[in-house]
């Protein structure tokens, strides 16, 4: 486990980045195995996604409950859509599953929300966290001087 740090700082990454918002909805939880195969595929593309950094998977953050909430960082849309579109990876076969077995059934929702992130036009603040998000998957900087309040962030992360 990671140690919290007890201090003020920010979140960078160089360059234009991908956010990846994805879930689930539980919509009868009685059906066990609907949303259990879709949980268990993603934690197989999740476990791909890891072990080949070629693929620009660069971390992500899960939360879980009737609807589950994954925020996921990416290099670029370019890395996005390539998995998502392979042909060898995990993705394609646990669509096509999805599709075949739960379809518009209204067992299970699934939901995701892309966003393209540039230089200039994010900023964070952690404080008394782990690292976590974007911290986690870029780098962490002491958010003092200049970076101190949010415009001073998103001005220092389009520099």
């Amino acid at each position: 486990m990671a140690a919290t740090i007890q201090r003020r700082v920010t979140g960078t990454i160089q360059g234009e980045f991908v956010v990846f918002l994805i879930g689930m909805r539980i919509n009868r939880w009685w059906l066990a195995h609907q949303w259990l195969r879709i949980a268990l595929a993603m934690t197989r593309m999740i476990r791909e996604l890891s072990e080949h950094p070629e693929l620009g998977f660069l971390g992500a953050e899960r939360w879980f409950g009737r609807t589950t909430v994954m925020v996921s960082y990416w290099r670029s849309m370019d890395h996005l859509m390539g998995y998502a579109k392979s042909r060898t990876a995990e993705h394609l076969p646990a669509w096509r599953a999805f599709n075949r077995s739960v379809g518009t059934s209204g067992d299970v929702g699934i939901w995701h929300e892309t966003y393209r992130v540039r230089p200039g036009d994010y900023e964070s603040v952690y404080v008394n966290m782990v690292p976590f998000g974007l911290g986690r998957v870029g780098q962490l900087v002491d958010a003092t001087g200049p970076r101190e309040a949010a415009e001073g962030r998103l001005k220092a992360a389009g520099a």
